[in-house]
């Protein structure tokens, strides 16, 4: 039997934890909400109902209650048939002033194993050596709001045999990289320097990283922004592999509008800029370098993708007239971003967070919402939107 659903109106408008990871920038974020930066770091807002930082309605309670009161009536049936009484997806807005952590993510198979047996260990749930805090995969797009600078998936092997063989001319201890990807210029290749890299003894890594980062310092017209990211990035972490691991990986500009999906497995680090992310509803986070924090490297080898191509970007679909569709090959979310003009009608087939990048907008039987506003949209109730600016809407994406 179905339970009273609450009485909310269409429309609530939420305020949205922010997250002071060291990374962070300390204006884009406090920027974006027209706030005072404090001067300290403000790396993500999260917007959304994940138990490590739900948002809170502006009525009262957390997202997460509201959603536990009534599922079906607050995310729709469908979705709850497919995902169970809990919103699928986490929405962000991340404002990274230098690099993240060298990281993956798992898929829902490994998240689900991976959770069960830390869980079987009696792993506490906000231990800092636990790798899987929740259960669920962790699929993710990023759209740029400013340029953007990221490292993502592993480039084509041949393009990387040359610029390690380049590098190798300055810096012999690269030699044995280059013969691996020679003599198995596939998956199992990648594999093995990857993990060479990462197991490499405390003894010889200071010196592997430190030739690398000056071979990298010297520059050249081939791959510019592969060895100024280098160079940048073996300064920043002396000693750390993973400078060597970032060499191997696809070196990607999104401009503004601009986005990248990242499949389970895919090794990334963003390096710099501010974006909006649209992710499965999961904290998991396998890191391989750039970081204090936990650094559990036989499960991101179990996990890493070392499948080589190009950068996996995401070409948005044109839907009317200001309306721009990312759609990304799964069903836990989407992401549709609006240049307001005429009034625009959102459908109430599923649960969507509303985000104003600017300007002003009214939505029917609800608030006004200023830049950096947002607000929750539940399932069964279509809205139409009034105003002028660039509206962000995360979604499912099960149609």
């Amino acid at each position: 039997m179905r339970t009273r659903s609450v009485d909310i109106g269409t429309v609530d408008r939420l305020n949205n934890p922010i997250r002071p990871y060291a990374w962070g920038s300390p204006t884009a974020i406090p920027d974006l909400l027209g706030r005072a930066a404090t001067g300290e770091p403000q790396a993500e807002l999260w917007l959304g109902a994940h138990p490590g930082a739900p948002s809170r309605l502006e009525s009262g309670g957390t997202l997460r209650d509201r959603i536990a009161t009534d599922p079906a009536g607050q995310l729709s049936p469908e979705v709850v048939e497919r995902f169970g009484p809990r919103l699928p997806f986490l929405f962000k807005v991340i404002a990274a002033e230098r690099p993240l952590s060298l990281q993956v993510h798992p898929n829902l198979a490994q998240a689900r194993a991976g959770y069960a047996e830390e869980e079987a260990r009696g792993v506490p749930a906000d231990s800092p050596e636990r790798s899987y805090p929740d259960p669920n995969h962790k699929p993710e797009l990023v759209c740029a709001l400013t340029p953007f600078e990221a490292l993502c998936g592993f480039r084509a092997i041949p393009d990387t045999v040359r610029l390690l063989s380049l590098l190798a001319e300055r810096a012999p201890v690269l030699g044995h990289c280059v013969d691996a990807l020679l003599a198995r210029p596939d998956a199992r290749g990648l594999r093995e320097v990857v993990t060479g890299l990462l197991t490499v003894p405390a003894q010889r890594r200071q010196r592997l990283v430190d030739a690398v980062t000056a071979a990298c310092r010297a520059g050249g017209p081939d791959f510019a922004v592969e060895l100024a990211t280098g160079a940048l990035l073996g300064e920043a972490y002396p000693g750390d592999p993973g400078v060597v691991i970032t060499l191997l990986l696809n070196r990607v500009r999104l401009a503004p509008g601009e986005a990248l999906f990242l499949a389970a497995g895919n090794l990334h680090c963003y390096l710099s800029g501010t974006a909006v992310e649209v992710m499965a509803n999961s904290d998991n986070v396998l890191r391989g370098g750039f970081t204090a924090k936990h650094v559990d490297v036989p499960e991101l080898l179990r996990v890493m993708d070392v499948g080589a191509g190009p950068p996996p970007l995401v070409t948005p679909v044109p839907v009317a007239p200001g309306h721009l569709a990312y759609v990304p090959p799964v069903p836990d979310f989407r992401l549709d971003r609006y240049q307001l003009g005429e009034p625009v009608r959102l459908a109430a087939d599923g649960p969507r967070i509303a985000l104003v990048l600017s300007g002003r907008v009214a939505v029917d039987a609800g608030p006004v919402l200023e830049q950096g506003a947002s607000a929750w949209l539940p399932a069964g109730h279509p809205v139409t939107i009034r105003g002028q600016g660039v509206l962000c809407v995360a979604g499912t994406n099960l149609g």
